[in-house]
């Protein structure tokens, strides 16, 4: 079983870093119709190297606050002296977060924090993790894919219950990944029969089936206020949901990781650092706290 997320964000950390690129990130949670008793801790981390920056740190934490203060938004801020993937991980197990928000620059870059940082905490974290890129124009189309997984279903789960801003619409894709019949062999470049042709047929047209079946099941899982469409396609992952991003404008890509368990579907490992790091959008990564979890 997978445990039901909560019912409203109560508990949001946003990463600070100071730089300009926090803005779109702010700028996104002012949009959310967020539950009376959310709370927005902005975190920022002081390290050893910015001794004679204190200063510097203060007014930009500073900043921060007045941006939160002036958007009516409950919050407290936090100044911490440390590394900040050490801290940022080290302050959400003390304090669990319903989501981390984190600034990005653009598509294949996760340096929006000192280096690797954002990338540590996408990837080695326990919590969802939403990167905002800029420039931010508002969230009107949002992309989720699933492939099936119970992360991918725990994904859904939690997207059912975060606050778009009304008349969002939510597109959901499978992808389906052919089988081919042949496949080329090196060094000589030749093509190996695997299967039949007949027997690649069958394995596509079940594939798409189920595939089908799974936008359907997650399609009745979302079903509410906001419009949703069901895309099915074939081919890479990747490319196909980088080239959906691109050609649809959507402002959101909503993906499942399946940390450390041992759950089964395309959408694992590599392929979700991948979107992660290529999005040309906002990416919201959702990782189950309860990873080892089987349906």
């Amino acid at each position: 079983m997978i445990a039901p997320v909560k019912q409203r964000l109560l508990k949001i950390l946003l990463a600070d870093d100071g730089s300009l690129k926090m803005n779109p990130a702010i700028q996104l949670l002012a949009d959310l119709p967020h539950d009376s008793d959310t709370t927005i801790t902005a975190l920022r981390v002081f390290t050893p190297l910015q001794g004679s920056e204190f200063a510097r740190v203060e007014t930009e934490v500073e900043n921060t606050k007045n941006q939160l203060k002036n958007l009516n938004l409950h919050f407290q801020s936090q100044l911490v002296l440390g590394y900040p993937s050490d801290m940022i991980n080290q302050y959400a197990r003390e304090n669990p977060p319903d989501l981390i928000v984190m600034g990005g620059k653009a598509a294949g870059r996760l340096d929006g924090l000192l280096g690797n940082v954002a990338s540590s905490v996408v990837h080695n974290g326990h919590w969802p993790v939403l990167i905002v890129r800029g420039p931010y124009h508002g969230i009107q189309r949002v992309l989720l894919v699933t492939d099936g997984s119970p992360a991918s279903r725990y994904t859904c789960n939690y997207l059912g219950s975060f606050p778009l801003p009304p008349n969002t619409s939510i597109d959901i894709m499978y992808v389906v990944a052919p089988v081919r019949a042949t496949y080329p062999v090196e060094p000589a470049g030749l093509a190996l029969p695997i299967i039949t042709a007949e027997e690649e047929a069958r394995i596509n047209t079940e594939n798409a089936l189920h595939g089908q079946e799974m936008l359907e099941k997650a399609g009745h899982e979302l079903s509410g206020s906001n419009p949703i469409k069901l895309i099915l396609k074939i081919g890479d992952p990747i490319d196909q949901i980088i080239s959906y991003i691109k050609s649809e404008k959507v402002d959101l890509l909503v993906c499942g990781s399946r940390g450390t368990g041992n759950l089964t579907g395309w959408l694992l490992g590599s392929i979700s650092r991948e979107l992660v790091q290529q999005a040309p959008c906002s990416v919201l990564e959702v990782r189950s706290p309860h990873e080892n979890a089987k349906s």
